[in-house]
């Protein structure tokens, strides 16, 4: 009688990494600090669709009788997760600000973001940078990929895009 073993769950072995930092460095050079950059511009996008939502919330309170001003406290989550998923799931795979300096997102394996693992990458984000900051950031000074912490946790990795890596690879 033979046994067969069965393995239950996910195997990804069919799916190797896509990026080699060694044989395309061009993918990862400069990633960590125009991450940051990118960061910065991105949290100042939010803050501002926050203001906007607030004060939106603030004049619908009037006419619903503030039934409308309990939803004020999750506005900076809410309106972060949507900015997330929506501009990590678009074509370009990555955020204004990650556009704005050639960077976009990526599963481990090369695929595109979607919506529901974009917002997943940024639950992980404000939660891990709640607990461990600035320690969420120094793993990334310590692995080929320069991915960050939540980056693991999500399957993701931030690379150069094509444009910014085509003109790196000619240096």
């Amino acid at each position: 009688m033979t046994q067969t073993t069965r393995q239950i769950g996910y195997d990804a072995s069919d799916k190797p990494h896509a990026w080699d930092p060694s044989a395309q460095p061009q993918f990862f050079e400069g990633v960590l600090g125009r991450r940051m950059v990118a960061f910065l511009i991105d949290v100042a996008i939010i803050f501002t669709l926050s203001v906007i939502a607030f004060i939106v919330l603030l004049v619908a309170g009037i006419l619903t009788f503030g039934l409308t001003w309990l939803l004020l406290g999750v506005t900076f989550p809410a309106v972060a997760l949507g900015y997330n998923a929506w501009t990590l799931s678009r074509a370009e795979s990555a955020t204004i600000g990650m556009r704005m300096v050639g960077l976009e997102m990526r599963t481990w394996y090369g695929g595109r973001m979607y919506a529901l693992l974009a917002a997943f990458h940024a639950l992980l984000f404000y939660f891990s940078v709640t607990f461990l900051t600035p320690f969420v950031l120094l793993i990334a000074l310590f692995n080929e990929r320069k991915r960050c912490l939540h980056d693991f946790f999500a399957g993701t990795v931030i690379i150069n895009n094509e444009d910014r890596a085509r003109t790196l690879g000619r240096t």
